[in-house]
């Protein structure tokens, strides 16, 4: 890595100085923060881009005294860049400054898309810039406590072999943990991340708005706990920490609880059946849902509950092991 930015090869970024004049193309949650775990380690953030009121408070809470410029003009004076906007405007972005001529010969250009690798950065690759696919593996508040989180985060990592090296190097810089990802596995790896985080933060809150609805003054309080053992349970042992109704195979409950929330949260229910029915298959699979139990099971849940066993008997806790 180097603050030259006239390297006349792509390995030449090796061969560069430790310190980094780094520049922001996209002032949202993600940006901003990383540059400010770089100026951390000792490089200096000298330039971002952001439309939006929000954008511009953001880069001035995580960069103070950095200004707000065009894109262009980020590109002109950093030597690493970051582009920081969302996966469907990448392409177009990058497409757009290596037509202007903004990228420059040695330049640093990485994303931080978990979606894409560097093939979408090759408009700026023969323009003469060294591609680098940097995603973050956290959730952003676009507060200064995101620069905490990133030590230890994950970083999907995807560069040329001869920039590997520098692209680990700037994760560890930024505190984190470099991963290796294979260009052709950047979609499912980044589906895999969705899956789990996005569809969690969902799950979660509908459970905060249906124990609101039974009456539950703090279910915040009480999801917590239970919540946190579920989590780590899962990380520890995958589908051997699966239980509940659905696990056991105690149709009855489950078609009462598809009856409650067809009466009380229809909206709702798509999204209960659809774990249900994944929850009972990886069940089956792993010995935990008995055969002879999983037939009223699946019938309940094809059925939608609208037929099926009544009742709700041997319902327990939520989630607890019996």
């Amino acid at each position: 890595m180097n603050a030259a930015v006239n390297a006349p090869r792509a390995t030449d970024a090796r061969d560069r100085p430790a310190r980094l004049r780094v520049g922001v193309v996209g002032a949202g949650r993600v940006g901003p923060a990383l540059a400010a775990a770089l100026s951390l380690a000792g490089h200096r953030p000298v330039a971002v881009s952001g439309v939006s009121d929000a954008s511009r408070r953001r880069a001035e809470a995580l960069l103070p005294g950095v200004p707000l410029v065009a894109p262009d003009e980020v590109l002109a004076r950093a030597d690493l860049v970051l582009l920081t906007v969302p996966d469907d405007a990448l392409a177009g972005l990058v497409v757009g400054l290596a037509e202007t001529g903004a990228v420059r010969q040695g330049q640093l250009v990485a994303h931080c898309s978990g979606r894409w690798g560097t093939a979408v950065l090759d408009p700026a690759l023969r323009a003469g810039g060294l591609p680098l696919a940097l995603h973050p593996v956290m959730t952003f508040t676009g507060t200064p406590v995101d620069v905490q989180r990133l030590a230890g985060c994950s970083f999907g990592v995807t560069a040329p072999a001869e920039l590997r090296l520098a692209a680990e190097a700037l994760v560890i810089e930024m505190g984190g943990e470099p991963e290796w990802i294979d260009e052709s596995a950047r979609p499912l790896y980044h589906a895999a991340l969705a899956l789990g985080a996005n569809h969690l933060v969902t799950l979660v809150a509908q459970s905060l708005e249906l124990l609101r609805a039974a009456g539950v003054a703090a279910p915040d309080r009480m999801l917590g706990p239970l919540l946190g053992a579920a989590l780590d349970n899962a990380l520890r042992s995958g589908d051997a920490a699966l239980t509940g109704p659905v696990a056991r195979g105690d149709a009855g409950t489950v078609a009462a609880h598809v009856a409650e929330l067809r009466a009380h949260a229809p909206h709702a229910l798509a999204g209960y059946l659809a774990m249900a029915r994944t929850t009972a298959d990886r069940a089956l699979d792993h010995g935990l849902l008995k055969p002879e139990l999983a037939e009223a099971l699946l019938g309940v849940l094809a059925q939608g509950g609208t037929e099926g066993p009544a009742g709700a008997g041997g319902a327990g806790a939520d989630g607890g092991q019996r």
